[in-house]
């Protein structure tokens, strides 16, 4: 069996774009992924919410870990509807499935992340002291704290692991709301750290630690569902496409234009590249040289030169023009 094949014989898709056997393993390992973070932060959330007490620091906690199943569910349904094939009603295709499960992420974060940080903020105002009593178990009594602990330990555990796995993987598909997971468990390893450090401060003593690291927990969460909502509002705005990250312009913005001006043909070449999920939609508008008319069989040779550039060029339309359009910078 072919590394892309799935068992019975399927292979994986987006849309009509079969995936390459990298890709399709990478997205089987990502599903796989998904569908253990969903396990592990279901039980992570009644772990904390057994052992949270008063601790305003292990409630934001909670609210953290609860959030961390929206990504993963978001990937899995983007998933499932992006291999849809397209339709009258959707001849694009259902690629933009990825973008709304990442603005679905996004309001989440920013929402919850803002109502704990009044919440939080309130706590220090009136100067609250949260009590942490003791517990009795296995007939021995202790600190309740250290329940508190032993449970941000385990929770803290698996998003470090997880989280640095998908990584790769939001790369290899080019997924950004793969990629808004393995942030957001990278939040939830920070936020267990910081609640370790809030607990022990109220058993030292130290009130304001509780609500402090709570608030400066619900700050990361804020800044996590801004950048996400940004990003994600821009995608589905037509902006150019960009990385998986979205730190810079995709490579390939430039080197479908390189590769068009590489034919025999082409004097110059400008193009439109847009993110419709995991794939790119190519316009490239090129100027023949003088006095040459383009044949068919030449625009379908530049078309297959695009599509053979990258498996994420999907839609390609090559328009013959006099003049480039004046609103398409060149290529950085």
């Amino acid at each position: 069996m072919s590394p892309a094949a799935e068992p019975g014989g399927s292979r994986q898709h987006f849309g009509h774009t079969e995936l390459p056997p990298s890709q399709a393993h990478a997205l089987r390992r990502a599903k796989r992924l998904e569908v253990v973070t969903l396990l592990y932060m279901t039980s992570a959330v009644a772990v904390v919410f057994a052992t949270a007490g008063s601790s305003q620091a292990m409630k934001t906690a909670w609210v953290e870990d609860t959030l961390a199943l929206v990504p993963p569910l978001a990937f899995l349904v983007a998933v499932r509807f992006g291999r849809r094939r397209p339709d009258a009603d959707h001849p694009y295709g259902f690629h933009r499935s990825t973008g709304v499960g990442h603005l679905t992420a996004a309001v989440a974060l920013l929402a919850v992340g803002l109502l704990l940080a009044v919440e939080s903020a309130m706590g220090l105002v009136r100067a609250e002291h949260p009590p942490i009593g003791t517990v009795h178990l296995l007939g021995q009594t202790f600190w309740a704290g250290w329940l508190m602990v032993g449970a941000m330990v385990y929770t803290g555990i698996g998003p470090f692991v997880l989280g640095r796995m998908k990584l790769p993987l939001a790369e290899e598909l080019h997924d950004k709301v793969l990629y808004a997971d393995a942030d957001m468990q990278k939040a939830d390893w920070m936020t267990a750290a910081g609640t370790i450090a809030g607990v022990l401060g109220i058993g030292v003593g130290l009130w304001w630690a509780d609500s402090g690291v709570a608030l400066l927990i619900s700050l990361s969460i804020v800044h996590d569902g801004w950048t996400n909502l940004r990003h994600a509002t821009s995608a589905l705005m037509d902006e150019r496409a960009r990385t998986y990250d979205d730190e810079r312009p995709h490579p390939l913005t430039r080197q479908v234009d390189e590769a068009l001006t590489n034919l025999s043909w082409v004097e110059d070449s400008r193009s439109r590249v847009r993110d419709q999920g995991h794939v790119f939609h190519v316009e490239a508008f090129v100027r023949p040289s003088a006095s040459h008319t383009p044949t068919l069989e030449q625009l379908e040779a530049a078309v297959s030169v695009l599509r053979d550039l990258d498996w994420k060029i999907h839609d390609v339309v090559v328009m013959p023009v006099r003049d480039l359009p004046d609103t398409i910078p060149a290529p950085d």
